[in-house]
């Protein structure tokens, strides 16, 4: 990073170098031809004081600077003084274009390729008194010269500002990558690091994942440990119970009954496996839901059905109220909402208790309730019931046989069809639990 943030800025300044040069230069260039032509104008406004027609000039001219050239033309175009070059070797003038605005406007200015010196030259012309055309020229060249000969000044200004440019770059990108290096170096005190303003919400999001993966971590190492735990107390019994069949230390009406607690130390082994493997699932997005129409009214119907004996067996009534409710979701995992639900309003209800189980319709959202007659849930329970393996009443819990993983089944559920789920409940009176989907 501190490498492709450096060699950008270093592009930049050598771009912005080279591009304040060039205009500096193209400026320079420009001041210094309106100079020339200042001056040559100056110079021709002088000789026409002097001697203010084409003879008079001709008779008291000195020589001119060396980098100048004076020429004296009659209004036919004919040549009747040049300071460098002998008059009568010169063809007519006329057809000049410097001497053709001279004629029309009194002063002609122009840049062109002397036939003569065959050289590009600067003219300037006006006329005299008496007619005659004064015109003085100069070598474009000159011009360029001077550029030359302040090249290596030039070069050399640009090779000191871009040292100090490639100075700066180190230090800015420095300034720039050390928030994010003592981020990196020490992510846990990332609130003490004085960042510059554009810089703070890529902290507070380093932050928040970082504090998401640390709980992410402790989550699944609890969850670890539970499921060990969980796995280890039905296992126990059955190694415990096969182990007094094996040595024979039970009697014959005990062996039955040593069986009967295998098996249902079995049963309750592989819900817990099942109930482990399908939450790992829906926690790693790997359950891939089906979304299609559902009527969640008749899921609620076949649920209940399927739950009678169980309910029976606890003493519990079951019943289903509402009507037909579509909904766009996967029925597989409505299936299990349900079961979940309904189970866990079995197992912690009271004999001759009563759930009641609701699917309708309320405008533009669709409310499944599941309510309770049974032993209610204390407040300082209410939000950790949906946690893995959180139990209101563990012994009660494990005679019926739960895994403590229903509601976080359920939790997952609700989020991945993005509904919402509430809890009411009150201790000795019974539990009501909505999820309220949007249609």
């Amino acid at each position: 990073m501190k490498k492709k943030i450096n060699r950008y800025l270093l592009l930049t300044a050598f771009l912005t170098l080279a591009a304040t040069l060039f205009m500096a230069v193209a400026v320079f260039h420009h001041m210094y031809r309106s100079q020339i032509i200042h001056d040559m104008q100056t110079y021709a406004e002088i000789l026409r004081g002097m001697a203010p027609s084409g003879e008079a000039l001709r008779r008291e001219y000195a020589s001119p600077p060396e980098e100048l050239r004076v020429t004296v033309i009659d209004p036919e175009g004919v040549v009747l003084f040049d300071s460098q070059t002998g008059s009568e070797a010169m063809d007519n003038h006329a057809g000049r274009p410097e001497i053709q605005e001279a004629l029309d406007g009194g002063e002609g200015y122009v840049v062109r390729h002397s036939d003569t010196l065959d050289r590009d030259m600067y003219y300037y012309a006006l006329t005299l008194e008496d007619g005659d055309i004064l015109r003085i020229s100069r070598e474009a060249d000159s011009i360029w010269r001077v550029f030359y000969n302040t090249t290596y000044g030039i070069v050399a200004i640009g090779a000191v500002m871009f040292l100090i440019c490639l100075f700066l770059s180190r230090y800015i990108t420095a300034g720039i990558v050390r928030p994010i290096e003592r981020l990196a170096a020490d992510i846990d005190h990332a609130g003490g690091i004085d960042a510059y303003e554009e810089l703070v919400p890529f902290i507070t999001t380093i932050r928040q994942q970082h504090s998401d993966i640390l709980r992410s971590a402790n989550m699944r190492q609890e969850f670890t440990a539970n499921v060990s735990h969980e796995l280890k107390t039905p296992l126990t019994a059955i190694s415990g119970y096969a182990e007094l069949i094996e040595t024979g230390i039970a009697g014959e009406n005990e062996v039955s009954r040593f069986a009967g607690e295998i098996h249902r130390n079995a049963n309750r082994l592989l819900t817990l496996i099942n109930d482990t493997i399908r939450l790992s699932e829906l926690d790693g997005g790997h359950a891939v839901a089906a979304h299609s129409e559902v009527d969640l009214h008749e899921v609620a119907e076949s649920c209940v059905e399927m739950l009678e004996f169980s309910a029976a067996d606890h003493g519990v009534s079951l019943h289903c109220h509402g009507s037909r409710c579509l909904i766009h979701a996967d029925r597989g995992m409505m299936e299990e909402l349900l079961f979940n639900l309904c189970d866990n309003a079995i197992r912690y209800n009271r004999p001759g208790g009563r759930v009641d189980v609701t699917a309708q319709a309320r405008g533009a959202q669709t409310v499944l309730t599941v309510k309770d007659t049974g032993i209610g849930i204390p407040e300082e329970s209410r939000e950790r019931v949906f946690e893995r393996f959180y139990r209101v009443d563990k012994s009660r819990s494990k005679s019926t046989g739960g895994t403590g993983l229903g509601l976080a089944i359920v939790k997952h559920i609700v989020a991945q069809h993005h509904a919402r789920i509430e809890l009411h409940s009150e201790v000795g009176k019974g539990t009501e639990i909505r999820v309220i989907f949007e249609t």
